[in-house]
């Protein structure tokens, strides 16, 4: 077991970034059904784009929920699931997936749309909890 870190987290930080990787997956599914063509653009980009969103509002849903996968590997490979030998690098990234996290739920809480302030900002808040909690673990 020398080589397995991951037994050795504390469980708050490991469950913790269970429901980091929950919240963040059900963002990434959003964000790949409207760059399909959902009609839910009321809950997403400030409300600016009711129903499917345009051509261009598409592609930054792909790039938005690339963006988000990121963020559960640099979750994942702190709280010990994946590659225990990156944990040690993975704590600026992970500080980094606070401030992103943190960034989210300000942009969420000062949307004009009242869908996405209802929708995306607990799911923010408790994604910037979780990663805090995974982010502070030694």
């Amino acid at each position: 077991m020398a080589g397995n870190h991951s037994a050795a987290r504390p469980p708050m930080a490991r469950h913790a970034a269970r429901l980091f990787v929950a919240l963040t997956a059900a963002a990434i599914l959003f964000q790949v059904a409207l760059a399909l063509g959902m009609p839910w653009g009321d809950f997403a980009w400030g409300g600016r784009y009711p129903g499917a969103l345009p051509g261009p509002m598409r592609a930054a849903s792909v790039v938005s929920a690339l963006l988000l996968l990121v963020l559960i590997g640099v979750i994942v490979v702190r709280a010990g699931f994946a590659r225990p030998s990156w944990q040690a690098v993975s704590r600026t990234p992970a500080w980094g997936v606070v401030v992103f996290c943190g960034a989210s739920a300000v942009a969420n809480a000062l949307t004009p749309s009242a869908g996405e302030r209802l929708v995306w900002l607990p799911v923010t808040l408790m994604m910037l909890g979780t990663s805090i909690i995974v982010a502070k673990d030694p």
